[in-house]
């Protein structure tokens, strides 16, 4: 049995674990979390994704944690309608799910089959024709057969395989913060999107608790990505005179404790393996400002299982053909959803609104 470790517990890293245990692997999962995260925009289950979580038995859970969201909402400042457009999900062709639960129901999938390390990450790798040996910040050194970095944009297998994550990380001009709402949304069907000029608030329905996110075009900084007390403070400057229900929205951010904050990047690599070490998932190929991600992380996590089951030594390589086939389009089309969803300028937002108006898919 081949024993391997998979380094993040989150969308690729547990529907990696699911189905390389299910195909006779050994499977370790190392997080460096102390548990699952809390919180997270909603995010697309969608396209190819969808035969992977109908196979793992997990799309009941999912429509049971779906949010309810129908359609989204352009406002201007004093909260009035610009426009309305319907969402796929809401015409029920797809899942739209909060990122946590998501994660939390592809893990409750994924542990009785797997072992989960929680509150610990790799340190080093030294890999041989045969193996690679490992070496935690806690947990005894251990050897593996493989080693699959699943753990996201600032990939700790990709630095310590590839090498210093400024050469394949592309900051787009853009950074995101989302917490929760706080309680339950006064549109329980309605994503709420009020922009201003490189700026975009967005309120998102959720079952129980809706979402807040801050969208803002910004030089790329060396900001920590651990650093919540700075990460509230860029925002507060960013946003201290936006009106509309942003006061009240920043003051849910300066007292919240489940607060995501990044710059928004595209990952660029000229391979996702080197011997028995690979990537998945944004680790790869993060390309996603509106949650389809994940679609991709599920996918992407299932074409490796294939791969590595088939004991085939081009296996990595028919993984990465098949599934850069499908980023090849989403990374495409970010810089276009990047200006539709933050114009710059008063006239690109002027020019967005009437086009969205004019959308005849609009309800």
């Amino acid at each position: 049995m081949e024993n391997v470790l998979i380094c993040g517990a989150g969308v690729a890293g547990s529907t990696l674990a699911y189905w390389l245990a299910r195909n006779g692997f050994k499977v370790t999962v190392v997080e460096r979390a102390q548990g699952m995260r809390s919180s997270g925009n909603p995010v697309d289950v969608r396209g190819p994704a969808l035969p992977v979580v109908e196979a793992m038995g997990v799309v009941g859970r999912l429509r049971d944690v779906a949010t309810r969201a129908k359609r989204v909402c352009l406002l201007d400042g004093d909260g009035r309608r610009i426009a309305t457009v319907g969402l796929s999900a809401g015409k029920g062709e797809e899942l739209e799910v909060p990122r946590s639960d998501l994660v939390t129901v592809l893990h409750e999938a994924a542990r009785g089959d797997a072992e989960f390390l929680f509150d610990d990450t790799i340190a080093e790798l030294r890999q041989d024709e045969h193996g690679v040996d490992v070496t935690f910040d806690r947990a005894a050194p251990r050897r593996f057969d493989f080693v699959i970095g699943a753990d996201g944009l600032h990939s700790a297998v990709r630095r310590l395989t590839f090498g210093a994550e400024r050469s394949f990380v592309r900051p787009m001009g853009f950074f995101v913060a989302t917490t929760s709402f706080g309680g339950p949304v006064d549109h329980p069907e309605d994503v709420l999107l009020h922009n201003t000029p490189g700026r975009l608030v967005a309120v998102h329905p959720s079952r129980d608790d809706g979402g807040v996110a801050f969208i803002f075009r910004a030089q790329a900084e060396n900001v920590d990505h651990r650093d919540t007390a700075r990460h509230k403070r860029i925002v507060t400057a960013v946003y201290g005179d936006a009106g509309w229900r942003v006061p009240e929205l920043l003051e849910r951010l300066r007292e919240a404790d489940d607060v995501f904050f990044d710059a928004v990047s595209v990952v660029d690599l000229p391979s996702w393996s080197r011997g028995r070490i690979a990537l998945v998932g944004d680790a790869a190929s993060c390309v996603s400002l509106l949650g389809e991600g994940s679609s991709l992380a599920i996918a992407g996590a299932y074409t490796l299982t294939t791969a590595l089951t088939s004991a085939s030594p081009t296996g990595f390589g028919q993984y990465e053909a098949e599934h850069r086939a499908r980023v090849r389009p989403a990374r495409r089309t970010a810089k276009m959803t990047a200006a539709m969803l933050v114009p710059k300028t008063g006239i690109g937002l002027a020019t967005r609104n009437l086009a969205a108006r004019a959308w005849r898919w609009s309800v």
